[in-house]
């Protein structure tokens, strides 16, 4: 891989969220993000892992912009009382095109009768990237923490505000995104991209 200045690199997700928050993440490197067109249509996410989700997405992206770097993100809430669950189906939880609300709801349904000190979660992000030359990296980053009883804060987005991260008593949407920056399982794993890219001197 060859280090080339203010090179464009594709952010394969529909979620304008993860977009900006990876843009962020991933400022200060020599690379034009963009977020994928509206009109491209990614494949089904029918992997039953992250890396395999996230590889989906990353490949239609490559196929369709093979000049440009590639990042695709597949992530999602493991809750250790509903072993494991709704992992991969973090997004669709309640429904293929469920609200975060409704999402949020049905797992506090779910949790209702588990004992305070069962409830115990952890966020998880894989981040695949593709090169223009086809090359591939994998990143990994997790939080753990604890789901609350009900929603706490108004930022975030998904399950922020029934999570708790480690170390604090607030959910990830009372501490706001400087905090969440610091502490996410996305920023571990933008974190370990970017050590990655530096290492190859990309």
């Amino acid at each position: 891989m060859t280090s080339a200045a203010h090179r464009r690199a594709i952010i394969c997700t529909g979620n304008a969220h993860k977009v900006e928050e990876l843009g962020e993440l991933l400022a200060g490197l020599d690379f034009d993000f963009a977020a994928l067109p509206a009109e491209t249509e990614l494949p089904p996410e029918t992997a039953d892992t992250f890396v395999g989700n996230a590889r989906i997405k990353a490949e239609a992206g490559h196929a369709g912009f093979p000049d440009a770097w590639v990042i695709a993100d597949d992530s999602g809430l493991i809750v250790d009382a509903l072993d494991g669950a709704p992992g991969v189906w973090s997004a669709r939880f309640a429904g293929e095109h469920a609200t975060d609300t409704e999402n949020v709801d049905l797992l506090l349904e779910r949790l209702a009768d588990t004992p305070d000190d069962e409830r115990t979660a952890r966020f998880a992000c894989v981040l695949v990237t593709i090169a223009p030359d086809g090359s591939e990296l994998v990143a990994e980053g997790f939080v753990e923490g604890t789901i609350l009883r009900a929603p706490a804060g108004e930022s975030g987005f998904g399950y922020d505000p029934v999570f708790v991260p480690i170390g604090h008593t607030e959910s990830f949407a009372q501490l706001g995104s400087d905090v969440k920056a610091q502490l996410s399982h996305r920023a571990h794993a933008a974190q370990a991209l970017r050590d990655q890219l530096v290492e190859l001197g990309a």
